[in-house]
C-alpha cells in the first residue's frame, strides 16, 4: 500500500512528461510576493488551474488544452506564513538556494551568477509553468494568470526574463524546434534528439512511462526484456514514500506539507552552437574521425538519439530513428483520445530501442566512451569496470542518483551562433537535491574520478576551464584509442532556482495559512 499514489494530489509535472503528449509550447513565470496575505489570496485564485497527475489512469488519457503547475522557493514559503518549525525542517541546500551552491555546481566564469538573467538574481518566491499544444492556448492561460496578478497588490510577475527582445519580459518562453518542413522535432540546438529517457517508479501507470530503461535493472540479462527491469522506489522522486535505501526521504513537517511533494531544480542553459560546430570540424579532421561519429561519441548517442552501444553504425541508427520520428509525428497530430492512445503505444514500442540498453557488453567503452555524457548522467551499471556481475544488482551504485527531467529548448540558433538567446530549459525533479542533482553535477559531470578518468569532465555539459577539456575515445582490436583535447565550454548557465513542488493538499493548507507543524 506504500506505493499507492493519490494522482489527484500529486502535481502533473512530476509524473507526466507533457512533451510526450504534444505539449510543445511553454511559458515560465517567476513571482515575487511582498504581502503574505495577498500571496495566499493569489494561490487560492489560481489553485483551480493547477494540473494534477490524474490525467492518466485506468487506461484512459484525458488532457486539457493547457497545463499549469506551481512551486515555491524557501523565501516564498517564508513570506507566505509557513511556520518556522516547518521551514527549519527543509534541507539546507533548498534553504540556501542555488546561488549559494554555485561552487558545488561549477557555475563559474561565464556560468557565474553575474552573467545570469536579471530574474534569477532577483528574490523569486513562486514559480509557475504553463505547457500547451499551441501558442493560442498558452497565451490565453498566461494572460488569465497575469490578470489575476494585476488585481492583487502584494503579488507581481518579475520582469527580468531575457527572450532576446529589446525589453525584458515577465515570462521565459520555450518551444520545441522545427525542421525545415515546419514539423516539430525533439532536437535541441546542437542537433541532438533530447529528453529520451526518464525514470519509471512505483505507482506510475504504463501511460506515464516505461519500466524498460526507465526502471532499475534487476539482473544482467537482455535489457530489451521487461522482466529484467523493475520500477524504482517512489521515494527517490516523491516525498512520503520509501526510497531505494528502504527509508523515507528527509522531508519538512508536518506530513501533510511534504507528502506527495517533491523538489525541482530549474535551469536555463545557453548553448554555444558555433563553438560546438567549429570544434567538431577541427577535431574530426585532426583526429581522423567522421564528424557525425565524433558528435555521437561526445554524448553516447547519435544525434538522432540512437544509443551507440547498440547501434554502433550510423546506417543502423538512422533506420531506427526514422521509425521513431514517424511515431512522434503521429503523436503530435492525433485528433482524438483514441488516436492519441494508439500513437502513444506505437511510440513506446519504437522508443524501447532508444532506452532499453545498458553497457554490460561495452564496459571498456569501445562503442560508447566511458566519459560520454549518457554514461556520466545515468551510468546504467557502467561503473562496474572490467567486471560484469560485480554487485548483487547491476546498478547498485547509481539507482540513488536518478532524476526526472522536464523542459524544452528556447530561442533560435544558426550553425554559427554563440551570442544571443538560445539554449535549453531543464527542470530536474528529485526527492533530494543534494544527493541526486548536486552529486551528479559535481562528481559525474564536472569530475571523472568515479569513471577512472581523473579530472576529465563531461564533454558536452562540463564546465571546462580556459585550457579546454579532454575526452578519451577508447579503442578496440581494430583501432587505437584517440585522446581529444582543447574541448571548449559548450554550455553556460544563464540562471537557476531551487524549488519545492507541494501537493495539491499542501497548496490548500499554504493558501489558508493553516500549516501546523505541531
Amino acid at each position: 500500500m506504500d506505493n499507492v499514489i493519490d494522482y489527484y494530489d500529486v502535481q502533473g509535472n512530476i509524473m507526466i512528461n507533457y512533451a510526450e503528449f504534444g505539449y510543445i509550447k511553454s511559458r515560465y513565470v517567476f513571482i515575487k510576493i511582498t504581502i503574505g496575505e495577498d500571496g495566499r489570496k493569489f494561490i487560492k485564485e489560481i489553485a483551480p488551474l493547477i494540473t494534477s497527475s490524474a490525467l492518466m489512469q485506468n487506461g484512459t488519457i484525458s488532457l486539457p488544452e493547457v497545463t499549469t503547475n506551481v512551486s515555491f522557493t524557501y523565501n516564498g514559503l517564508k513570506i507566505l506564513g509557513v511556520p518556522i518549525l516547518s521551514l527549519h525542517a527543509f534541507p539546507d541546500e533548498y534553504v540556501m538556494g542555488i546561488r549559494n551552491r554555485t561552487s558545488i555546481l561549477g557555475d563559474n566564469s561565464a556560468s557565474g551568477p553575474e552573467h545570469w538573467d536579471d530574474v534569477y538574481r532577483d528574490d523569486i518566491h513562486m514559480f509557475m509553468s504553463m505547457d500547451a499544444k499551441d501558442d493560442e492556448s498558452l497565451v490565453k492561460r498566461y494572460e488569465s494568470i497575469a490578470s489575476i496578478v494585476d488585481q492583487i497588490d502584494g503579488v507581481e510577475l518579475i520582469q527580468g526574463c531575457n527572450n532576446g527582445r529589446k525589453e525584458l519580459d515577465k515570462f521565459q518562453e520555450a518551444s520545441v524546434l522545427y525542421d525545415e518542413n515546419g514539423f516539430p522535432t525533439a532536437k535541441e540546438h546542437f542537433g541532438y534528439t533530447d529528453g529520451i529517457s526518464n525514470p519509471f517508479f512505483k505507482g506510475m501507470t504504463p501511460e506515464m512511462g516505461e519500466v524498460i530503461g526507465g526502471g532499475k535493472k534487476l539482473n544482467y540479462n537482455n535489457p530489451m526484456v521487461e522482466e529484467n527491469w523493475g520500477p524504482i522506489e517512489t521515494g527517490e522522486f516523491i516525498l512520503g514514500y520509501r526510497d531505494e535505501a528502504n527509508e523515507y526521504p528527509a522531508a519538512p513537517i508536518p506530513k501533510l506539507l511534504s507528502k506527495n511533494g517533491s523538489f525541482m531544480v530549474f535551469n536555463k542553459f545557453h548553448e554555444n552552437v558555433g563553438k560546438f560546430n567549429e570544434y567538431l570540424d577541427t577535431a574530426s579532421e585532426k583526429y581522423n574521425i567522421d564528424k557525425e561519429e565524433l558528435a555521437a561519441k561526445f554524448v553516447g548517442r547519435w544525434r538522432n538519439g540512437a544509443p551507440m552501444t547498440t547501434f554502433p553504425t550510423q546506417k543502423a541508427a538512422d533506420e531506427i530513428a526514422d521509425e521513431r520520428q514517424k511515431a512522434i509525428f503521429a503523436l503530435n497530430t492525433a485528433k482524438t483520445p483514441e488516436e492519441l492512445a494508439k500513437a502513444h503505444e506505437k511510440f513506446k514500442e519504437v522508443n524501447r530501442h532508444f532506452i532499453g540498453f545498458d553497457f554490460f557488453d561495452d564496459i571498456p567503452g569501445s562503442r560508447c566512451p566511458v566519459g560520454s555524457h549518457i554514461r556520466r548522467a545515468n551510468p546504467r551499471g557502467a561503473l562496474e569496470f572490467n567486471s560484469k556481475d560485480a554487485f548483487s544488482t547491476p546498478a547498485a551504485l547509481d539507482n540513488r542518483r536518478r532524476m526526472i527531467r522536464r523542459g524544452l529548448p528556447y530561442g533560435i540558433a544558426t550553425m554559427e551562433s554563440n551570442e544571443g538567446e538560445h539554449g535549453t530549459i531543464i527542470m530536474t525533479i528529485v526527492a533530494n537535491i543534494k544527493r541526486q542533482f548536486e552529486f551528479v553535477v559535481q562528481q559525474w559531470l564536472n569530475y571523472g574520478n568515479d569513471f577512472k578518468l581523473a579530472n576529465d569532465k563531461d564533454p558536452i555539459t562540463g564546465n571546462q576551464d580556459e585550457d579546454g577539456g579532454r575526452l578519451i575515445i577508447e579503442g578496440d582490436e581494430k583501432q587505437l584509442p584517440k585522446y581529444l583535447a582543447g574541448i571548449p565550454r559548450f554550455i553556460e548557465t544563464r540562471g537557476g532556482v531551487y524549488l519545492f513542488i507541494p501537493s495539491l493538499t499542501a497548496i490548500k493548507y499554504i493558501s489558508e495559512g493553516i500549516v501546523d507543524p505541531t
